[in-house]
């Protein structure tokens, strides 16, 4: 019996990290927030990595004509130099260029990361506040630049924006669609690249976790709970996005950001 509530914690802990991970709320800070509840404590970044490659599982899925063309047409532009082709080679090539600042800062201060989601569950409630605040400041942005317009300085300041949201309860999709729109893009090209950028950054933190997961202690014991933890994920994330894409086509980021407020001010108030 004892096992089966187990199993139950990891799958409620895989499908509310699944539903946050897409959603600009923090993933990360829900999931230290429902481990207080439930009394649970998964010490490092093992857990998160698997969770999170599930959300990565779905958002290739959900994205996959979007990535099939870029790399067919950035393939094909740096082999013949079709200028048809150039659009695809530069929404690349900028995704690549954006990915650096969170992989070089991954890298860097991984450690002080993972000690920052063991030290305070209240550090969740400021940074989801903070998170609030800023996706009340472009809750009305429309931009007007579509894929074509993306500059290497609107892929620099995103991929910032993307390491900024390292810290436990910044949310990833937040800052960088909050960057995004910022800087004059559409709704579907902020959503778009927002989540294309969290594909490499994804795969890198897969990569640099394998010795971690080989080190685990029992990690045997832990095959199941992830496994149910990795597909309450996966399907949770791949309904979540595609809920989410509809609120971005309609604008309704406010009521993200009136949500972080809530629930920041609780966390900071009760836990």
């Amino acid at each position: 019996m004892e096992e089966i509530y187990n199993l139950l914690k990891y799958l409620l802990l895989g499908i509310f990290q699944g539903i946050t991970e897409p959603i600009p709320v923090s993933s990360s800070g829900h999931v230290m927030i429902l481990q207080e509840l439930l009394g649970i404590r998964l010490e490092g970044l093992t857990f998160e990595i698997i969770v999170n490659t599930a959300s990565l599982v779905a958002i290739l899925i959900i994205y996959r004509e979007s990535i099939s063309q870029l790399f067919v047409g950035a393939t094909r532009y740096v082999a013949k130099r079709d200028h048809k082709d150039k659009a695809d080679f530069r929404f690349a090539l900028f995704l690549i260029i954006g990915t650096i600042p969170a992989g070089v800062i991954g890298v860097l201060f991984g450690d002080a990361i993972a000690a920052m989601l063991d030290e305070s569950i209240k550090l969740i409630g400021i940074t989801l506040i903070i998170t609030g605040i800023a996706l009340f400041l472009i809750r009305n942005l429309r931009g007007r630049k579509s894929d074509a317009g993306l500059t290497f300085r609107d892929a620099i300041i995103i991929g910032l924006a993307q390491a900024v949201a390292l810290i436990p309860g910044i949310s990833r999709s937040g800052a960088t669609i909050v960057a995004a729109m910022g800087l004059g893009l559409k709704q579907e090209t902020a959503l778009k690249f927002s989540f294309l950028l969290f594909i490499p950054v994804s795969v890198g933190s897969i990569m640099l976790a394998i010795s971690d997961f080989l080190s685990i202690p029992d990690f045997d014991q832990l095959i199941l709970p992830y496994s149910v933890a990795f597909l309450g994920a996966l399907v949770a994330s791949y309904f979540s996005l595609k809920w989410f894409m509809n609120i971005m086509a309609k604008g309704n980021l406010v009521y993200f950001s009136i949500y972080c407020f809530i629930v920041g001010t609780l966390v900071i108030l009760f836990l």
